[in-house]
């Protein structure tokens, strides 16, 4: 009993927040860039990265069904109590 007496009177419960704000400063004024301020490598890379991407979504042809018109045949009589072969 004295160790559950100590843990509980040990016991303070920490506050989770802090009641204070961080403001950083940023960049007021974006630099914007274009496609021709980039080297030659760095435009072939892109246009191949971007090709890549493009395609990389790019569906399959869809496969044609032979038999998709036709019904499969009726089963008259069964078969393997016809010929009595069975699976064990």
């Amino acid at each position: 009993m004295e160790v559950a007496d100590i843990d509980q009177s040990e016991m303070v419960k920490k506050s989770c927040c802090k009641d204070e704000t961080e403001i950083i400063k940023g960049q007021d004024e974006l630099k914007i860039t274009s496609i021709d301020d980039l080297a030659s490598i760095h435009k072939q890379i892109l246009i191949a990265y971007s090709f890549s991407y493009i395609y990389l979504f790019e569906s399959l042809p869809k496969k044609a069904i032979p038999n998709r018109d036709y019904s499969p045949p009726e089963i008259v009589k069964d078969i393997h109590v016809l010929d009595e072969t069975y699976l064990i």
